[in-house]
């Protein structure tokens, strides 16, 4: 298990990170998630052990001391992808992915590379030079290399930026898949709402230098505690409850996602202003009553169109507080 106790940073005077707690299991994938700049990198590389934080690091009872007291920064049984790669632009793929491979067991060696380079899928280029390869390609390298001497636990950033939409879905499934398999712990810090929802066992929110919030995606997802954790996961509307519940009076607001609203010839009366095509539906952004709002639609709407707008009474029932 990996335990942070009271782990605080600061760069200068400002502090970073303050009292951070958390735990993870052997082979859990936890996603840090949080607005740019809310400390999602500095957390990896204070356990990786690139930074000295105040407080505590533990692995399996194991104190983790940091670079004060490391001559070498960093732990070798952790790898860390940082958004930086770090490749040997001379050498080639394959050579890279092996680069800190033992050259006793040549053979098994060979065979490492070629696992690896499976699960990234890069087999087809293994013998290019790094230095020819796309962004991408190298984000694919330094991934495949960061599991090369296979860690207990693996710090990812953001580790899918640079790679294509359409190669981006399946290589997620493989690595997540075999991380399982091998019981690797992981730690991702991510944008990707994609990466926080369909990989993630635990998801922790980090807001002004602490955990905001914390739990399993679904919880978080289905219940956001406010709308700084509901807009992480995308687009959400902060809506007044009387203007989508007419026989309120109250002042409260309540999160509703684009997709749980619905036009209905009993809700309340909206114009359109703006459509925008998502390839499976379209989004629509409404004037209803003084506020905006989004949702989703499976036909194109023009602006100027007067509709009428519904949210259920269980989605209602779930976040009214």
């Amino acid at each position: 298990m990996l335990k942070l106790k009271n782990v605080s940073f600061s760069y200068d005077i400002e502090p970073v990170l303050k009292n951070i707690n958390f735990s993870v299991e052997a082979g859990v994938n936890i996603s840090i998630i949080g607005e740019s700049g809310c400390g999602k990198s500095t957390l990896l590389k204070i356990v990786y052990g690139l930074l000295h934080a105040e407080g505590k690091i533990f692995w399996k009872n194991k104190k983790l001391l940091g670079p004060n007291f490391n001559l070498v920064p960093g732990e070798d049984f952790i790898k860390y992808l940082a958004q930086d790669f770090d490749l040997m632009l001379p050498l080639s793929v394959a050579d890279n992915v092996g680069k800190h491979l033992s050259n006793f067991y040549p053979i098994k060696k060979k065979r490492r590379i070629r696992e690896l380079l499976e699960v990234v899928e890069l087999t087809d280029i293994a013998g290019k030079k790094a230095k020819l390869l796309s962004g991408g390609q190298q984000q694919r390298v330094a991934l495949a290399r960061s599991l090369a001497n296979e860690p207990e636990i693996l710090l990812l950033d953001e580790p899918f930026s640079h790679i294509d939409h359409f190669r981006k879905n399946n290589l997620r499934r493989k690595l997540f898949r075999y991380l399982k398999e091998k019981n690797i712990t992981c730690i991702i810090a991510t944008h990707d709402s994609t990466d926080m929802l369909s990989f993630a066992d635990k998801t922790i929110v980090l807001k002004n230098a602490k955990i905001h919030a914390e739990g399993t995606p679904e919880k978080l997802y289905q219940n956001p505690p406010n709308k700084y954790v509901a807009s992480l996961f995308g687009d959400v509307n902060h809506l007044l409850l009387k203007n989508i519940k007419s026989e309120t009076v109250s002042r409260k607001r309540v999160l509703v996602y684009p997709h749980e609203i619905s036009v209905s010839n009993k809700g309340t009366k909206a114009e359109v202003l703006n459509c925008y095509f998502k390839g499976e539906n379209y989004l629509i952004e409404a004037k209803l009553n003084s506020e905006k709002i989004l949702f989703d639609h499976p036909e194109k709407l023009a602006p100027g169109t007067q509709i009428q707008l519904q949210v259920s009474e269980e989605v209602l029932a779930k976040r009214i507080k």
